[in-house]
């Protein structure tokens, strides 16, 4: 375990960037969130699911707005009645109306960047993994979002081809690194998000349109993770220097190969200014098996809100051990759990579920 982390404390620019993907323990003016509807993303199991977004809510609306995505009127006030049961205050939280397929935000919802010291929205493309055929309420996030902010849209293309990209297939330091797998983003062969597209190309969008021109690559994701590679259930930078990477000490368990070569990958990384990485380590739950299927349960799908950093439990040992190592190295605000073993049914936690904007 490393000494305490100044997780405030910048490290040289390389180069000027036009505009830039903050980290996500800047501050937040918002959190956009989309409200459960969709009962097959979690099947046989939905009951539970409204009241745990209501404690997701519940701690993120202490330090920033909640704009939330609720389906129309009548849904709006269901999902109002869940949150006042719940003792959740609605000053923070404002819903806005749109029709939805899904609720993992951080893919579909707008990616922000901040241009000239103004905030803006990326116009990636959403298609669902390139796996699922509902997608296309969706993929208007961004453009709604713009809207709704009187925010520009920026082109996110390569050679004239808008570029598909989720947020939870990327995790940036705001200096000029960004974090990805190959599995994600270069297999040829399954969903496959940009057909033709080589690492060139994704590090020049990187660079044009995150701020990023330094890509650090990892390997594969971790078992269970049907996007095929998503590098928030593996690796996430906690300050500009420091990342924190999940290891698994089982040698037979599926994720022991995977997330040893991806420690393997960050002992030879450097960051946008030539700097060597710092790299923290965190456990990996015991599998969690449901209808005989293994979910991609992880505790580096935390989210860093305002108020707090919420991270995912499941009822395992390593519990305890995850907040712990997550409590030091975010100093400047609390670490709270959220249990999430009715949630990761939907093969997702907290990061896939949220999408922060940026505070100017």
């Amino acid at each position: 375990m490393s000494a305490r982390i100044d997780v405030t404390q910048p490290i040289p620019i390389v180069a000027r960037r036009p505009q830039v993907m903050p980290a996500e323990w800047a501050r937040h003016d918002a959190t956009w969130l989309a409200w459960p509807h969709n009962v097959r993303d979690w099947p046989g199991r939905f009951g539970p699911i409204p009241w745990v977004y209501a404690e997701i809510v519940r701690h993120v609306a202490r330090g920033e707005k909640v704009r939330l995505l609720v389906e129309d009127a009548e849904h709006e006030r269901k999902v109002r009645k869940v949150l006042s049961r719940a003792g959740v205050p609605p000053e923070n939280v404002e819903p806005r109306r749109a029709r939805t397929d899904r609720v993992w935000t951080r893919d579909s919802g707008p990616i922000f960047v901040v241009r000239d010291g103004k905030k803006a929205i990326a116009s990636f493309r959403f298609n669902a993994w390139a796996k699922y055929p509902d997608w296309k309420n969706d993929a208007k996030n961004p453009a709604r979002g713009a809207k709704a902010l009187g925010l520009p849209l920026l082109p996110a293309v390569r050679e004239g081809r808008p570029v598909v990209l989720e947020g939870g297939a990327i995790d940036v330091n705001g200096q000029g690194t960004i974090l990805t797998t190959e599995e994600c983003l270069l297999d040829p062969e399954v969903q496959v998000r940009n057909p033709g597209f080589g690492r060139e190309d994704y590090e020049a969008v990187f660079a044009e349109v995150l701020g990023a021109p330094c890509t650090i690559w990892l390997g594969k994701g971790i078992a269970g993770d049907d996007t095929h590679g998503h590098v928030d259930d593996l690796a996430r930078f906690v300050s500009p220097r420091l990342i924190v990477l999940c290891r698994e000490t089982n040698p037979n368990d599926a994720n022991h190969r995977p997330l040893e070569e991806n420690r393997e990958r960050l002992e030879g990384a450097r960051l946008q200014d030539g700097s060597r990485p710092e790299v923290v380590y965190l456990p990996m739950p015991a599998p969690v098996v449901f209808d005989g299927q293994r979910l991609p349960a992880s505790y580096a799908n935390f989210y860093v809100c305002n108020a707090a950093v919420l991270v995912p439990t499941f009822n395992d040992p390593n519990d305890r051990i995850a907040l712990g190592i997550l409590a030091e190295l975010f100093r400047d605000r609390p670490v709270v759990g959220i249990h999430a073993l009715d949630l990761v049914w939907g093969l997702g936690t907290l990061h896939c579920l949220s999408q922060q904007e940026p505070a100017v």
